[in-house]
């Protein structure tokens, strides 16, 4: 039975995690956020929750722009990994063996295996307790085609897509979920 608590807690897993990647001045960066959302989809825009105190943040505040990307199950440990280490002091790249290319509208690193990836212009930044709610216009998509159904809906059969559980802890969506469709009349 549910019953009222002492303290406050978040209960938002399980959930995806989008990995944020920006480049400034010749160096190059990439976090995992639990907290994101898309915002409006014309003019297409997409946010992200960033703590003021992560390298990431300063990175896109000085340049401007970001990237959102999104990694199949299968690189759910370098998704811990880009959360837990930080930019100041170790490449994520490198550890993670992970690769990319540049933006065609930003300098962010789209990387390879990101079964989608936005580019981002910041429009806004707003504080709202211990992170800030970075806004960005999507200047540029991509998507990997093989990774999808004609109508749009992911290809499971191709693609297994990672949900954070907390502590950690990964599972996901493949071939083997149930999908349920609903009529409501």
């Amino acid at each position: 039975m549910r019953k009222p608590i002492d303290k406050k807690i978040m209960h938002s897993y399980p959930g995806m995690v989008a990995i944020v990647t920006v480049s400034h001045d010749g160096t190059d960066n990439v976090m995992a956020a639990g907290w994101h959302s898309y915002i409006s989809s014309e003019p297409p825009i997409y946010g992200v929750a960033i703590g003021r105190e992560r390298f990431t943040y300063e990175l896109v505040k000085q340049t401007g722009c970001f990237a959102i990307n999104f990694l199949p199950f299968e690189k759910a440990k370098f998704i811990q990994q880009v959360g837990v280490y930080s930019g100041k002091d170790t490449n994520k790249f490198l550890v993670g063996d992970m690769t990319f290319d540049r933006g065609m509208t930003n300098p962010a690193p789209i990387l390879h295996d990101a079964y989608i990836a936005y580019e981002c212009k910041v429009i806004d930044i707003n504080l709202y307790g211990d992170h800030d709610w970075v806004v960005g216009e999507i200047t540029q998509c991509y998507r990997d085609e093989a990774k999808f159904l004609e109508n749009g809906q992911p290809n499971f059969a191709e693609l297994e897509i990672p949900l954070y559980l907390g502590r950690s802890q990964y599972t996901k969506v493949d071939v083997k979920s149930v999908i349920q469709s609903f009529k409501v009349e």
